[in-house]
């Protein structure tokens, strides 16, 4: 019995162990990615006409593996009442940030968590 209890604690303690270096799904929402290499200039990419139901996401290029890879666009269904922000590479302080495309609701640039607070600093 004995060693059945202790089995026990070993196990709940490994698994709150676990539990204590997992990030939170929050953080992981939006991660960031900075770098000094400044991205290439966008590829030129024919975009094929509308499809009903869809959205465009242009070609964007992403870090990977130590460089710069072009992902190619595509269709992303469409989701009513929000508007599409493609991904974009953005300079500050010298240093070039990823930001991944997403969904807004009501194209103040604020995730949109925070869309419906009223004293919202970035509303328009």
């Amino acid at each position: 019995m004995k060693k059945l209890a202790l089995a026990l604690s070993i196990g709940t303690a490994s698994l709150l162990s676990v539990g204590a270096l997992t990030i939170p799904v929050a953080a992981q929402a939006q991660p960031a990615v900075t770098i000094q290499v400044q991205p290439p200039p966008p590829r030129y990419e024919r975009v094929p006409p509308p499809r009903r139901g869809y959205v465009w996401a242009p070609g964007h290029y992403e870090w990977r593996g130590g460089r710069h890879v072009w992902i190619g666009g595509g269709w992303v269904r469409a989701r009513p009442g929000y508007a599409y922000r493609p991904p974009e590479w953005r300079e500050r302080d010298g240093r070039w940030e990823y930001n991944r495309g997403r969904w807004d609701r009501d194209g103040d640039g604020v995730p949109n968590r925070y869309d419906r607070r009223p004293d919202n600093p970035n509303r328009n």
